[in-house]
């Protein structure tokens, strides 16, 4: 089904940006001794993104699913 393919690459572009949207702040820090593993509480916009991010990935995978079932 066209739609279900159409619904799949845009749920894709934004689950993509929105992982990318997180990891924005977290660079290399840790890896070379850095201070990034402080463990924080999410507040305001980065709560409401890590949540979206959540739905955003269930929602990627029923639509990966019901292509499949669908395109039989």
């Amino acid at each position: 089904m066209l739609y279900l393919n159409i619904a799949q690459i845009v749920l894709a572009v934004l689950l993509v940006t929105a992982i990318l949207l997180q990891a924005k702040g977290t660079g290399l820090s840790g890896v070379f001794g850095g201070e990034g593993n402080i463990f924080r509480t999410k507040r305001g916009f980065e709560k409401i993104l890590f949540y979206s991010t959540i739905v955003l990935a269930i929602l990627f995978f029923a639509v990966a699913v019901a292509n499949v079932y669908f395109s039989k």
